[in-house]
């Protein structure tokens, strides 16, 4: 059994393979700063930035994977992704968004929701 850290980083590549399919470039891989992580950044033209939060939850008893994205952790994502922008001047330049892949099951394959524009940075 893989411990949580190497469970994650399945995961995250099994997300980060599974929007490389639907046509999406990848530009950053856990980018980390003072203010957070966000565990990718990909580019689709046609959609300009999008930030990703990759969540597993082996079952649904607490609400699932995509729920585990509470308030907190989207403002966090949200001062994140601000500081990036600004880090690579691109701070009104481009469309972003914030998606959230949701990953779920006991065992693979396992179940993969793309949640497009899961929340709005307010």
């Amino acid at each position: 059994m893989p411990n949580s850290v190497e469970q994650g980083q399945n995961t995250e590549t099994m997300a980060l393979e599974y929007l490389q399919q639907q046509g999406l470039s990848l530009l950053e891989r856990n980018f980390r700063c003072k203010m957070g992580e966000i565990d990718l950044i990909m580019t689709d033209n046609a959609d300009g930035l999008l930030f990703v939060e990759v969540r597993y939850r082996k079952n649904n008893l607490f609400g699932g994977a995509a729920a585990s994205v509470t308030l907190k952790k989207q403002q966090k994502l949200i001062r994140t992704a601000q500081l990036y922008l600004q880090m690579k001047k691109l701070s009104g330049r481009c469309y972003s968004r914030f998606d959230v892949v949701a990953l779920s099951g006991a065992k693979m394959p396992y179940q993969i929701e793309w949640i497009k524009d899961a929340f709005q940075a307010y």
